[in-house]
């Protein structure tokens, strides 16, 4: 099973979109327009194809920035923080998000990707 193409299939499913132009990189709030009710939805979907536990939190990174503030005030360096928070994302990743976090939600289809590949292992 390719985590990708099960992931998009649900996505344009859901926001009723045309799948040529959805990638991995593709954001799925700025890009996609998808709103808390599809976030949701799309929590279902994805417990329900990939028979795993799905966290909100976690998966639609929605503590990011106050995990982000909590690093700050207790003056800790930011990555490994998030890290511990996001077990689930690529070092990379956590310092991408960081860098272009002023420039609204970064939540990508790859985060999902990474999100179900974690919790399939484990």
């Amino acid at each position: 099973m390719n985590t990708f193409t099960e992931i998009k299939k649900i996505i344009i499913d859901l926001l009723d979109l045309e799948g040529d132009t959805i990638t991995p990189d593709t954001y799925l709030i700025k890009e996609l327009g998808a709103e808390s009710i599809d976030l949701l939805e799309l929590a279902v979907a994805i417990h329900s194809r990939f028979k795993i536990a799905v966290k909100d939190d976690h998966i639609f990174l929605t503590r990011f920035r106050l995990y982000l503030t909590e690093a700050e005030t207790q003056g800790r360096d930011m990555a490994p923080y998030l890290a511990g928070k996001y077990p689930h994302l690529p070092e990379e990743r956590i310092a991408e998000i960081i860098a272009h976090i002023s420039e609204g939600p970064q939540l990508k289809i790859k985060d999902l990707i990474s999100y179900i590949t974690y919790h399939m292992k484990g």
